[in-house]
């Protein structure tokens, strides 16, 4: 008998069987990639961080103790790979004679660095000019001295005096903020910068110079083995902090930890959070949605279903073994869908990502797997066999009274639609708290282990989504029961005299044609949600490049190195076409010490875009022309605001390095208006002002970057001309390079994957939404046109029923999911400003795919709604015998 059946349904609901297999499909296949992409993503996240540090941990030997004992204890640590002794001692200055004039700067560094240390710390050291060995020049110093490689360098150090040294290389330190770092000191209390005079010389030398010297110090700088640590960003986290907590114990005060890969991982595994936390918002829905396609799609057929039961109890089977033969199709549709739904996640994986793992590690991936399938049978469970169960259970006299039309009695409205709004209004009340100034979705304590998160705020989208899908319901439903009239008139064009009896037979079919409307768009709301978000994250990360790069090209130089009047033309070789320079200068206000920047009013946006959600006090245009009418102008940061009570008009004094006395001088400004982005600068606290009136109360007009405009083309090509020309004796960025440095984590990799796979997804819900449901209510309803086709209807009567019903459901549904999207993609970007950098001041819609989006909706029920139509072309007396 079992196999009778099974033979039975392959052979005669194939459509319904494929229809429930592709519903399963997506599902096991949206899971099984979304898991296996998250998990590979840690783990890139993880090695990502890994590969940013040069050394892993400084160890600070503490004053009194032995650097020989403490080298020895951190080698024999686990995990510790390399150890190396570097000495640190601080100078009064540097002194350079070059062509016949003499040069002198303020106190610096010098470091003794043990012989193979740049092999075993290649990312430390990058060599300019010269030698790789040696005395090597730090390139802010060799700029500041005008001194070049074979120039002879006086040391000035505390205690012993001028030592002389010749000059063997000049070189760059990429990481010179964490190698100058203030070992224990918590990050607020950090040098704002490194120093900017170095010199480094060979341990030999080093040792030989300090002798009898102050202010010498040693670190031990580690490089660990990071093949152990875990694939998990908070896990490894977690394991690189115990280990360096448990080597400060050992040591019995000895030494103290500066953990480099601690703090890069601390950054990768709140970043990681937030990649969960996208997973979350965005890929769940999708699961969901394909669950109740699947649904949707086994109901469809829920008459049929019932009527075939009633047959089987009326030829004897008992009730256990007409379950079994519902759990025979479950089988074969968990079972099938589920080796369908991996199939297509491969492919997916190897397609777009170049392995079915998608990166992920073969446990990880395995397990992925398995709870993908495990959660297609639990659907198909859910969607055949439970809805089987019930029929068999069910009241038989009060599904005859519903088929037989007994209208029940009618609940109040606010009853019936008091749900819905409760719904929205729990779901706006959630979103207003969880987009509160002061709200922090990711909460992630600087070197604390434990990570919370608000889930709570997921509150806001779920019930938006929910409530707006029931409210949808009620008003297609209320529309499709009151609006027989207008669908009458609207049925017209397609049915002709038939007009009526459509709109009586929509109006009967008004629950599954409101669940297809519903169900569609849901689909396409997913899709909108999905696609702005992505699209307003790209934009918000081009935004972020250019205020940190500043413009298409920078050329930052130090102090003094050039002036204003012409200073820019040597670079406006071919392919600039605008060079603006930018004054950056240090003030204080207070005790504070912040970035003070000067511009051209009149000419800024020529080289670098100002939006006016960078100011606040009035747009970017007006307070680029306050600071033009009035130069005493100032624009200040919200945290100096805040910090100091500003008021519009109050004067604020800066205290500012005089150019030709080298005191501070105090400079009168008046508060203008808050500025809270600026290209270049820190996001936390600086000034901004007219670079003219900076000039004429400092005595100088030097220029501290040159902004280009290549009007976004060509920008590595000229970047790397510039630095032919310019040497070392500048830094040249380009837009290009900055994407790369800013976009480490949530940016070009993981999050354009992770909505790769979302938004292919999307398009092939919306399209099944749209089509199987409506051709699966169309097959089940064959009986329906052919005894309409008996009473008289002609071919193209029918044609226009069915077209009718397929128009209402594209309406519908792509009407209702764009509202619903957008109000989604609103709510998803308030609720995760944490993951932009800056928040968007307006969300970005992708045109195209959108459009890609509506197509396939539209194409799939236009396909359904033919495949319908051929239907009605067979002889009625046919039809009706076979049913």
């Amino acid at each position: 008998m079992i196999s009778s059946w099974a033979r039975g349904l392959a052979r005669h609901r194939t459509g319904r069987l494929l229809a429930a297999l592709a519903g399963i499909a997506l599902a096991v296949a949206l899971v099984a990639a979304l898991g296996s992409f998250l998990t590979a993503s840690k783990a890139t996240m993880t090695q990502r961080a890994l590969r940013s540090v040069a050394v892993d941990w400084q160890v600070q030997v503490q004053p009194g103790a032995d650097p020989n004992s403490v080298l020895n204890l951190v080698g024999k640590m686990p995990g510790t790979r390399t150890a190396l002794p570097v000495g640190y001692a601080r100078t009064t200055g540097f002194t350079a004679r070059v062509q016949g004039s003499t040069q002198t700067t303020g106190p610096g560094m010098v470091l003794g660095l043990p012989d193979g240390y740049r092999a075993r710390f290649p990312d430390e050291i990058r060599t300019l000019s010269g030698a790789s060995t040696g005395v090597l020049l730090a390139q802010q110093t060799a700029s500041n001295l005008h001194a070049a490689p074979g120039d002879t360098l006086s040391i000035q150090l505390p205690g012993v005096g001028a030592r002389q040294v010749k000059v063997d290389g000049v070189v760059d330190l990429p990481q010179a903020d964490s190698l100058f770092q203030t070992v224990g000191a918590p990050s607020q209390s950090q040098p704002t910068a490194p120093p900017d005079n170095l010199v480094l010389l060979p341990a030999a030398r080093f040792a030989a110079l300090t002798r009898g010297a102050g202010a010498v110090t040693t670190q031990i700088h580690v490089a660990r083995d990071d093949t152990r640590l875990p694939a998990d960003p908070a896990a490894a986290f977690s394991a690189v902090t115990g280990a360096a907590h448990n080597l400060e114990a050992r040591s019995a005060g000895t030494a103290l930890v500066g953990n480099n890969v601690g703090a890069a991982l601390d950054s990768a595994r709140q970043d990681a959070l937030y990649a969960q936390i996208l997973f979350l918002f965005l890929g769940v829905p999708g699961a969901v949605l394909a669950a109740a396609l699947t649904a949707a799609v086994a109901s469809a057929g829920s008459e049929r279903r019932r009527q075939e039961q009633g047959l089987l109890r009326l030829r004897g089977l008992r009730p256990r073994q007409i379950t079994t033969l519902a759990g025979l199709e479950v089988g074969l549709i968990g079972l099938l869908g589920g080796l369908a739904g991996l199939g297509i996640a491969a492919l997916t994986g190897r397609l777009a990502f170049g392995g079915a793992s998608f990166g992920a590690g073969a446990g990880t991936w395995a397990a992925w797997y398995a709870i993908a399938f495990a959660l297609g049978a639990a659907v198909a469970a859910g969607s055949v066999l439970v809805p089987a169960v019930r029929d068999l259970h069910a009241v038989t006299v009060a599904d005859t009274r519903k088929e037989a039309g007994v209208r029940s009695a009618r609940s109040p409205w606010w009853m019936r639609y008091g749900l819905d709004f409760a719904l929205l209004i729990g779901s706006w009340l959630v979103f207003r708290a969880s987009s509160g100034n002061q709200y922090a979705l990711v909460l992630a304590p600087e070197g604390v282990p434990t990570l919370s998160v608000s889930y709570w705020a997921f509150l806001g989208p779920a019930l938006l989504w929910i409530g707006a899908a029931l409210l949808l319901w009620r008003l297609t439903l209320l529309a499709l029961t009151h609006g027989r009239p207008v669908l009458a008139r609207l049925a017209r064009p397609l049915t002709a005299t038939l007009a009526g009896t459509t709109a009586a037979v929509l109006s009967r079919r008004r629950r599954p044609l409101a669940r297809s409307v519903v169900l569609l768009a849901l689909a396409v709301s997913f899709a909108i949600s999905t696609a702005v978000f992505n699209a307003t994250y790209k934009q918000q990360a081009e935004v972020d490049a250019r205020l940190t790069n500043g413009a298409d090209v920078t050329v930052t130089e130090p102090p003094a190195a050039r002036t204003a009047p012409g200073a820019g033309s040597a670079l406006k070789i071919s392919g600039v076409r605008h060079v603006e320079p930018l004054q950056h200068r240090f003030a204080y206000v207070g005790s504070d010490l912040q970035d003070l920047y000067g511009v051209r009013p009149d000419t800024i946006t020529q080289a670098t875009s100002l939006q006016d959600a960078y100011f606040s006090g009035g747009t970017a245009h007006q307070l680029m022309r306050k600071l033009a009418q009035r130069p005493d102008n100032l624009l200040v940061s919200v945290e100096t605001v805040n910090d100091f009570q500003l008021s519009p008009g109050d004067t604020v004094n800066l205290r500012i390095q005089d150019a030709r006395t080298k005191a501070l001088r105090t400079v009168p400004f008046h508060y203008a208006g808050i500025v809270k982005e600026f290209p270049t600068a820190p996001k936390d606290s600086f000034f901004v002002a007219n670079a003219s009136y900076i000039t004429k109360a400092t005595g100088s007009d030097a220029v501290g970057a040159f902004l280009l405009d290549t009007g976004g083309a060509h920008q590595k090509q000229i970047a790397a001309h510039l630095r032919g020309q310019l040497g070392t004796a500048a830094t040249v960025t380009d837009l290009t390079q900055t994407r790369g440095t800013v976009g480490t984590s949530l940016t070009s990799v993981d999050l354009a994957g992770l909505t790769r796979i979302e938004l292919a997804f999307a398009v092939l819900l919306s399209a099944g939404a749209g089509g199987l449901v409506l051709a699966l209510g169309l097959a089940e309803r064959r009986r329906t046109f052919a005894i309409a086709t008996v009473l008289g209807a002609k071919p193209h009567h029918l044609r226009g029923m069915v077209l009718t019903e397929a128009l209402l459901l594209a309406a519908g549904g792509l009407a209702g999911g764009a509202l619903i999207g957008w109000a989604l993609s609103e709510m998803l970007v308030k609720v995760l400003t944490g993951v932009f950098d800056p928040p968007p001041t307006s969300l970005s819609a992708p045109g195209g795919y959108l459009a890609l989006t509506a197509a396939a909706a539209v194409i799939a029920v236009l396909a359904a709604a033919l495949n319908g139509i051929r239907g009605t072309r067979r002889p009625a007396v046919e039809e009706l015998r076979d049913l």
